[in-house]
């Protein structure tokens, strides 16, 4: 970002309260115009609450928020209309067909009806679904669905895209077709926002991320920064059988640099996961299985919130 280049959003010791629960509390956030940036941390850590405050659409309780240089409670209209959102929930009209969806959508754009008819065709090519246009959304996939709420949220030409939990409940295929699309967007010039659980998808999407955790930011970085920051270059996984992986905790101490242990596994950090394996078979330990891999987000995250990531 240039020295006189305008921050997509600045917040300053963002606060969201309902009633006496605090959602928000007190974030600083810069997103730059172009990047792709993400909100990642479990259900309940103010993801969510952080983005419909962005969208305009909730407002701020405390702090300062601005959206192209503007502030929501001042300029939320000419802000939404620089926007595109794609919600958690699919709220597509499913009496209507796939291209009068977007049409109808255009419209409170203002958008003249033949260029929104030339608009949402071009849109559905993008999200491979030319040859749904004339079908009812009812009959659609949760894949499809989700392609088609982003082409909806795309119909005014947005400057920023907001996309909250994008992939949610997806099967893999869905998923990844979902990530190209979202790249092409990036690669146009438009400025993502998203939030995910997912640590896989922040990893393929996100250029920077923060870590929230009980309406606080525990951690911000590229990917690849957070993981050299907070975890080893290598993860070694252990399974010693149901419900016995803790009783192994005190033998295990020491093989690495730190020592994570699951319900399901017991990890250890170590920079040369094969040394740290034949440590283990060393200390006389037979585990059921073993893996060693490459430290992810998914590591990070476990480190920053203690919480597994299906909790």
């Amino acid at each position: 970002m240039t020295v006189n280049e305008q921050p997509a959003i600045r917040a300053k010791s963002l606060t969201k309260k309902f009633g006496d629960f605090e959602a928000v509390r007190g974030i600083d956030v810069e997103v730059r115009p172009g990047e792709s940036f993400g909100f990642l941390g479990p259900n309940g850590a103010g993801k969510s609450s952080t983005m419909r405050m962005i969208a305009g659409v909730s407002p701020v309780t405390s702090g300062t928020l601005e959206i192209f240089g503007l502030n929501p409670a001042t300029h939320g209209s000419e802000i939404r209309n620089r926007l595109g959102v794609v919600p958690q929930a699919d709220n597509l009209d499913g009496e209507l067909t796939l291209l009068d969806n977007l049409i109808v959508y255009g419209r409170y754009f203002d958008i003249p009806r033949a260029e929104c008819v030339a608009r949402a065709k071009e849109l559905l090519d993008f999200v491979q679904l030319s040859e749904r246009s004339s079908g009812r959304v009812e009959s659609l996939s949760g894949g499809m669905k989700r392609r088609l709420t982003i082409a909806r949220g795309l119909m005014n030409r947005p400057e920023m895209f907001l996309l909250d939990e994008p992939t949610t409940g997806l099967d893999p295929q869905a998923r990844h077709i979902l990530w190209d699309r979202l790249y092409r967007l990036k690669q146009q010039g438009v400025t993502l926002v998203l939030t995910t659980h997912y640590m896989d998808e922040a990893e393929q999407l996100c250029d920077r991320l923060v870590v929230m955790d009980a309406g606080r930011i525990v951690a911000e970085g590229s990917p690849r920064e957070l993981i050299t920051r907070y975890s080893t270059r290598e993860v070694l996984e252990l399974r010693f059988g149901a419900g016995s992986n803790a009783e192994h905790e005190g033998r295990l101490l020491g093989v690495g640099d730190r020592l994570e242990v699951l319900a399901d596994r017991v990890l250890v950090y170590a920079d040369d996961g094969e040394s740290a394996l034949h440590e283990v078979h060393t200390r006389g330990l037979q585990p059921e299985s073993s893996l060693v891999r490459r430290s992810s987000l998914e590591d990070v995250f476990l480190r920053l919130t203690g919480r597994s990531l299906e909790e």
